[in-house]
């Protein structure tokens, strides 16, 4: 059993659990996630390691309420348990001095980048962080990114904060007049499918962190698998991090629709039955 030792609403829909994970934090690294289970017969949630603490024994994660499982987790409080926790899983970001370097982060995929971005600050690289939100209520951590970045650049679709622009904008700005080495981009599987398309006409390698479906994150069940390069590669054993200009995005946002689509119906079911799971059986 895990003790969730913080819960901070960041919006509506955004949560912020500090858990006391202890071994956890010991070997985790930038880009690595966990999975965890509320219950016994829970669905299996993969999230991504926001940040950590060696000496308290912690990790934080950062996760939005779309479906059954995270809106059950969402009405966790501090003091309450999870029953599992298995971590780190996946292969960490590979840190070390590119020399310039931007970092865009996506609505919740503010909170994998962070760790990253404070990473490759701290191994003598020159950061710019990109951070995007549909609205400014969504949108979170200005601060911490601040902190680790040269320079810090905020956009909003609506205009409510920072540049009415997608992030695709400033970085293309970046692109046309700088030298950059590096582009690391995490969040929506379309924001990160056009932050390589920008990317790659200016012949910069750049890093996604995909965010496909999993299930047991051991590599064994096969649901995570992502088509990188013309080659079949499971997230959970050969990412999450993988060189953007070779993933198939259309075949993993279409996989996403269909689990979202089915969700959705789920979800439907659950309401007509007075919100209790008849029939629906978690993963």
């Amino acid at each position: 059993m895990f003790n969730i030792l913080k819960k901070e609403e960041l919006s509506d829909q955004i949560t912020l659990f500090e858990i006391g994970a202890r071994d956890i934090a010991k070997k985790a690294k930038p880009g690595n996630f966990f999975i965890l289970r509320t219950h016994e017969q829970g669905e299996r949630v993969p999230l991504t390691i926001a940040d950590f603490d060696r000496d308290r024994g912690t990790i934080t994660a950062v996760f939005q309420k779309v479906g059954r499982a995270t809106h059950h987790l969402g009405t966790l409080n501090e003091g309450d348990f999870i029953t599992d926790v298995v971590g780190p899983l996946g292969n960490h970001s590979h840190i070390a001095n590119f020399g310039r370097v931007v970092c865009v982060g996506g609505g919740v995929g503010i909170a994998p980048v962070y760790p990253v971005a404070k990473a490759l600050s701290e191994a003598g690289n020159n950061v710019t962080s990109i951070i995007g939100a549909r609205s400014k209520s969504i949108l979170f951590w200005e601060e911490k990114m601040r902190n680790v970045s040269d320079e810090l650049i905020i956009t909003t679709d609506d205009g409510s904060y920072g540049t009415k622009a997608v992030v695709t904008a400033p970085l293309e700005d970046i692109l046309l007049n700088e030298k950059i080495d590096l582009v690391i981009a995490i969040g929506p599987a379309v924001m990160m499918k056009f932050v390589c398309k920008t990317t790659e006409k200016y012949g910069v390698k750049t890093i996604v962190s995909l965010n496909s479906i999993m299930i047991d994150g051991t590599g064994m069940c096969g649901g995570c698998r992502v088509e990188i390069g013309g080659e079949i590669k499971y997230t959970c054993v050969d990412g999450p991090e993988f060189n953007g200009h070779e993933v198939d995005f259309d075949l993993l946002m279409n996989r996403l629709q269909g689990y979202i689509d089915e969700e959705r119906i789920a979800m439907k079911q659950v309401r007509v039955c007075g919100g209790k799971n008849y029939g629906i059986k978690d993963n």
